[in-house]
């Protein structure tokens, strides 16, 4: 019998749920809360876009705000 899950495909954003809308509107949804630190950045767990290109790129904005935020925590 096959592992299925050896063969099931990478995520499209690693960590992140994507949704399409009845609309066609893609959203994602952060698997994870984001800290406290990030949320008070500016970090948002739900983003959306009009294309796949654009939602990697809303969730890599996202990831950056987060990263900022602890390393400024840290400092």
């Amino acid at each position: 019998m096959d592992d299925v899950r050896a063969s099931a495909p990478e995520p499209a954003i690693p960590g992140w749920r994507l949704i399409l809308s009845d609309a066609g509107r893609l959203w994602a949804s952060r698997e994870k809360p984001f800290s406290l630190a990030a949320f008070h950045a500016g970090a948002e767990r739900t983003v959306d876009a009009d294309s796949l290109d654009a939602l990697r790129a809303e969730t890599d904005r996202q990831e950056s705000i987060a990263r900022e935020a602890v390393e400024q925590v840290i400092s």
